[in-house]
This record gives C-alpha cells, structure tokens and sequence, in this order.
C-alpha cells in the first residue's frame, strides 16, 4: 500500500492522443493524478467537469492534472472532447499503473479503476491519497489540500 512522502510509482502510458506519458514529464509541478472508473458515465463526467471549471486555479498552484482509467485512447479522446477537458486522459487498459496504485478493480475478467486521486509533489513524492472520492466535491477538496500543502512546502525551498 502507498503511504505519504513515498516515491510514486512510475508509468509511461498513452494520452488520447496516442502520445507517451510519463510521470518524469511532470517534475516541477505538482500533480494531481485522479483514477475513475470510465468514460461518459454520470459521476465520471461529474468529476472531470469540476476539475475542468477549477482548471485555472490548478495552473495557479502550478499543478497539472491527470486522469487514468482503464478505457482507451480512442475513449479518452470522445471524452475529453465531447467535456472539453484541458488535461489529459491516460488509457490504462491492462491496469498496471491502477494496480501499482492500489486502485485497480479486479472482478474475473472485468477491471477497472476505483475513484481514487493522488496529490504528488515536485519531488515526485506521494503527498496526499485520497481514497474515498465525491465526484462532485473533490476538486474543491483537491485545491483547498494543495494550497495547505504549498505553504511548507515554499518556506523550505
């Protein structure tokens, strides 16, 4: 089980747009990496349009935000477009990165990913796991978090 200050683990998987992604792509910024169970259901779509509409107060806190599930790139794209979604969609559909993340749903040969997030700081190190998720108030819960999480954080660069 992950536990805070441990190092993330590492993923390289494709983006809707068939591009490769890293987690090193990410060093400098904070990263909120947030798992869900699939594209275009309701409380999915809920949770992607929150951090949508919080989208600008994420880049103040200079922090990317990601999103993995195990849907495809081709699901991903229909779904970052049909939401305008500004940050990117991770196709995860063997489950490993979910599994190295203890999010991963495994039911005989259904899987898919529990609503779970992750805040990782610029170090590349877990600073917070959330692993009971609303929907609809996470991405409050996620700014009000990271700008607690900063105060110490720039007192001791």
């Amino acid at each position: 089980m992950l536990e805070i200050n441990q190092t993330a683990p590492n993923f390289a998987l494709y983006d809707a747009h068939e591009n490769l992604q890293q987690l090193t792509d990410f060093q400098n910024y904070w990263l909120v990496i947030y798992f869900y169970p699939k594209d275009n259901t309701p409380g999915c779509t809920k949770e992607a349009c929150a951090l949508r509409d919080d989208n600008e107060e994420f880049s103040k806190l200079n922090t990317k935000v990601i999103g993995i599930s195990t849907n495809n790139s081709e699901s991903h794209l229909n779904f970052s477009e049909q939401q305008s979604l500004p940050f990117t969609l991770l196709a995860d559909p063997e489950g490993t990165v979910s599994a190295a993340y203890g999010s991963l749903f495994k039911l005989g040969p259904i899987k898919f990913c529990k609503r779970h997030s992750f805040i990782i700081d610029p170090a590349g190190k877990i600073a917070k796991i959330y692993r009971s998720v609303s929907p609809s108030l996470h991405s409050q819960e996620l700014l009000q978090d990271l700008q607690s999480l900063q105060q110490p954080y720039s007192k001791n660069e």
